[in-house]
């Protein structure tokens, strides 16, 4: 715990046997109270690395409910075990746990609700490998957001991120996509909620074992984000009506 903060770490898993160990190894279970990892039917060993480990909650859907599917298991998992604070982590070791506590203590000190590990803050993106089309796809996407949005993130897409139980009881994420796209409809229900993001640099990896998605799904995914982005637009104007901005009952 942190100041009395239960903190969870959520791991949305599909086929992460190859990574898991090595990620779960450097979690710092000093503040850590709880795991949970949601198997989105794997076709490896992922459920018997994660049992071998001594994972305590372990989920496996019966069918693939896709990424945000998964997180919304978590994230339900997380609550009903008493989360104050709640991190994702991807279990493929792109992200370092070693930010877990600076992610952990600025939620749990009040500073910011939600906290973003960020690969676009420094060059950690390049530096870490990523292709240079997904650079450049990530930021002409976030430039487009931030206009649309009318905030100053430095990247809508980091897969890092920490939630305040506030948060996650209010906006309602149950609403949203279970593709990609649900990263992005979660960061538009945050900030219509009035919540702030918090970002901190982060190193990331890109190797064989990290999990990817091809070019076609980036660009369904890249338009599904505009999609969401004027939506958000064009709530504020008053010009539509959306329920996914309708908070938790």
């Amino acid at each position: 715990m942190i100041n009395n903060k239960k903190v969870v770490v959520v791991l949305p898993a599909y086929n992460a046997a190859l990574t898991l160990e090595k990620t779960y190894k450097e979690i710092p279970f000093d503040i850590v109270d709880e795991v949970v990892l949601v198997d989105d039917v794997s076709k490896d060993d992922t459920v018997e690395v994660a049992t071998r480990l001594g994972i305590k909650h372990i989920i496996k859907h019966q069918k693939n409910r896709g990424y945000g599917g998964n997180q919304k298991s978590c994230y339900d998992k997380a609550l009903e075990l008493g989360g104050d604070i709640v991190i994702m982590l991807h279990p493929d070791y792109q992200y370092t746990p070693h930010l877990i506590p600076s992610m952990a203590h600025i939620i749990a000190n009040d500073l910011y609700p939600v906290v973003f590990g960020s690969r676009i803050l420094g060059k950690g993106a390049l530096k870490g490998g990523m292709p240079m089309y997904k650079y450049i796809f990530n930021r002409c996407l976030t430039l487009s957001q931030n206009i649309l949005i009318n905030q100053k993130l430095s990247e809508y897409h980091t897969g890092y991120r920490a939630f305040s139980r506030e948060v996650l009881e209010t906006v309602n994420y149950e609403a949203n996509n279970d593709d990609f796209v649900f990263d992005n409809e979660m960061i538009s229900q945050i900030f219509m909620a009035g919540f702030e993001i918090a970002e901190i640099t982060c190193p990331t990896k890109y190797f064989p074992e990290a999990s990817s998605i091809n070019f076609s799904r980036s660009a369904k995914y890249g338009i599904g984000v505009l999609r969401v982005s004027f939506t958000h637009f064009f709530y504020n104007l008053g010009l539509n009506k959306c329920k996914r901005y309708e908070k938790k009952k």
